[in-house]
């Protein structure tokens, strides 16, 4: 079967959640046989062009925009369209499959793929299809529960509130009726996202999961402890990371870990992430709890380099504040084998498993993020085991392979 693989950014100049994702899913899809190609796009004119990525034929188109205008562009992005058109036109796919489309290569690149015959699949790993950035309005954040059942529905008067000039009114019906029109089947990376594309008018979603080869996870005893040397980390540290923001709780994290080192005195917070103008807010806001010698920002890392800060993690913590999907650090973190305090909003509930594999909170809860992180921090043995129960889990239940397997199945019928 030929794949075209569809994705806005793609490693290694992409290093999000989903890039990685496409990444690994188009190298397990080419091991089981197939003939594929990734199209994606760069901000820099001197990444244009074809070249070979671990075996993969990547073509970048140079693009570049001012992004206040993402809610036009993004629907029909002439040129790149025509250049991904005649790129499919000559490798000629059975099967077009795109992850990210909603910033550069425009949603015309689905109608152009559907025109040239092919089956078209886009995976979902986000809200965007519907929303304009993170969603957090379904949050009530006076309630401090743990809900299992949300609303996501999003109103025309709450995007054009908080989008005010950037808003367009055409935006998602244009993106609903190219997903009817062009899209054979989407695939929603986890349960929740697929109520929540359900809530706002999409509908014809299966959910696939992401998954992950907990072999490329395995590391040397001594470079995992080379790493805690150089970053000074002791055997009490709470893994945070990502793009720094506060809709990824990083206010929420620190305001528990003051809690936390009263119980704790050695837990400290290991900071996956560059130190810039929102990691100055963290480290203003632990200089006025009096923890700043707390924080230990590794700055942005990747690759093996990556793995080894998970292992030199005790517990690792996502408490998102916003609508996480299915998030790729749970699944990162169990491959590691540790024990994750994750958020109850967005997906991560389908890889946690609660009192087993780590625990499910409200991240608004400071009092019980910090108990929890406390609990696992002061229990090595439950940690531990938990850690051990997350391993064998995604060992199983969210491997690359079964990923592949499922798609591949799904190219077949569309």
């Amino acid at each position: 079967m030929k794949i075209a693989v569809l994705s806005d950014t793609f490693p290694p100049r992409g290093s999000g959640g989903a890039d990685a994702v496409a990444f690994a899913l188009a190298k397990a899809l080419k091991k089981r046989g197939h003939e594929m190609i990734v199209i994606t796009t760069s901000r820099d004119p001197q990444d244009a062009g074809e070249r070979l990525v671990e075996g993969l034929t990547v073509h970048t188109i140079a693009t570049a925009y001012d992004l206040r205008f993402q809610a036009y562009v993004s629907l029909w992005n002439v040129p790149v369209a025509r250049r991904v058109r005649r790129i499919l036109s000559d490798f000629k796919p059975d099967v077009v499959h795109a992850h990210n489309v909603h910033a550069y290569l425009s949603y015309r690149s689905l109608i152009a793929a559907k025109r040239l015959g092919a089956h078209v699949i886009l995976t979902a790993h986000d809200v965007m299809t519907f929303n304009y950035g993170k969603l957090t309005s379904f949050i009530n954040p006076n309630d401090l529960s743990v809900p299992t059942a949300f609303n996501y529905r999003v109103s025309a008067w709450q995007q054009l509130r908080e989008q005010r000039f950037r808003y367009n009114p055409l935006r998602n019906f244009l993106i609903r009726r190219t997903l009817r029109q062009s899209v054979d089947r989407i695939v929603a990376v986890s349960d929740a996202l697929k109520q929540a594309l359900a809530d706002n008018g999409i509908g014809n979603v299966q959910t696939i999961h992401n998954g992950i080869d907990v072999r490329e996870w395995e590391e040397p005893v001594e470079d995992i402890a080379d790493f805690k040397r150089a970053h000074r980390i002791g055997d009490s540290a709470i893994l945070f990371g990502g793009r720094l923001s506060g809709v990824k709780g990083a206010v929420n994290i620190i305001k528990a870990l003051a809690r936390i080192v009263s119980e704790v005195p050695e837990a400290e917070l290991l900071i996956l992430g560059q130190k810039d103008a929102y990691a100055d807010r963290m480290l203003a806001l632990a200089r006025d709890l009096g923890i700043i010698d707390k924080l230990i920002f590794t700055g942005w890392i990747e690759g093996r380099t990556l793995h080894q800060a998970y292992y030199a993690a005790a517990v690792v913590a996502v408490p998102s504040l916003c609508f996480d999907s299915f998030p790729t650090m749970n699944l990162e973190a169990m491959a590691c084998g540790k024990p994750i305090v994750a958020t109850c909003f967005g997906g991560s509930r389908e890889a946690v498993e609660d009192g087993t594999t780590g625990y499910i909170v409200n991240p608004s809860d400071i009092e019980t993020l910090a108990a929890k992180l406390i609990d696992l921090l002061s229990n090595p043995s439950k940690s531990r085991a938990m850690g051990a129960a997350g391993r064998a889990r995604v060992s199983t239940e969210f491997t690359v392979g079964e990923q592949a397997a499922a798609y591949e199945k799904l190219f077949r019928v569309v």
